[in-house]
């Protein structure tokens, strides 16, 4: 994987996921253009990882891109783009509907200038990854607003912040993914610095749209690449063995 991708560096097959128009970082393709790419992707299991396309990292680094402060950038985007290190999106619960996101019930709470964390998350894609450095965490700093929609923050969390535990991983369609896959984790007094918020107190489930809303297209096109290779396996397979 790494000659894979000091070669797709060399070629310019790199970071061609930051829409054009949008980020001085990107590659300049549309999002439109790049979903045509990720249908290619999809045919391979490594062409996403070795051109620094894969997800959840082209996600966060969108998410940074496009909201984080110059500091965060320099920190956790360079990085990032650079294929140094890997990422999670911190989302899921266990004990709440959480793919509606404004169910989370993680809690993020000031305390001077810092915030604490705690709760529970689950099936956290790549968080066994020995190169995943940063956790993007959703939970709830203002439980009690009426708007439902500003109950929510984002803040950044290094991996190695004293209270995080791996409890487990996870299988997914009874398939083991361990020790890189799906993770359950418990934040236990997780403390982290104050700077570390995305836009600020509030702005969680905008960020979260603004995140998600291009990674539906990418995986949908990547699943189409996937299922496309497959049948041609299949048919190959089945007319050879005919013959």
């Amino acid at each position: 994987m790494v000659d894979l991708k000091k070669r797709a560096q060399e070629l310019g097959l790199w970071n061609m996921f930051l829409a054009k128009g949008h980020y001085k970082e990107g590659a300049g393709f549309t999002n439109l253009e790049y979903g045509l790419i990720c249908e290619q992707f999809g045919r391979s299991r490594v062409a996403s990882e070795a051109t620094n396309n894969s997800a959840p990292d082209t996600g966060n680094m969108e998410l940074l891109a496009k909201y984080g402060t110059e500091t965060q950038k320099e920190r956790w985007l360079q990085p990032l783009l650079k294929g140094e290190i890997r990422s999670c999106y911190v989302m899921t619960e266990p004990d709440t509907a959480s793919s509606d996101a404004t169910n989370v019930q993680l809690s993020i709470k000031k305390d001077g200038d810092s915030y604490v964390l705690n709760g529970q998350k689950w099936w956290i894609s790549g968080a066994g990854d020995p190169r995943c450095k940063l956790y993007i965490v959703l939970g709830k700093t203002n439980p009690d607003n009426a708007d439902k929609y500003k109950q929510q923050s984002i803040i950044l969390v290094p991996t190695d912040t004293p209270g995080i535990t791996v409890k487990r991983m996870l299988s997914v369609y009874g398939y083991d993914d361990a020790p890189h896959g799906h993770a359950h984790l418990i934040f236990k007094d997780v403390r982290v610095p104050a700077s570390n918020i995305i836009l600020g107190e509030s702005r969680g489930f905008e960020v979260m749209q603004g995140r998600m809303g291009p990674g539906r297209i990418h995986h949908a096109m990547r699943s189409i690449g996937a299922v496309s290779a497959l049948l041609f396996h299949y048919h190959y397979v089945h007319i050879t063995d005919n013959t």
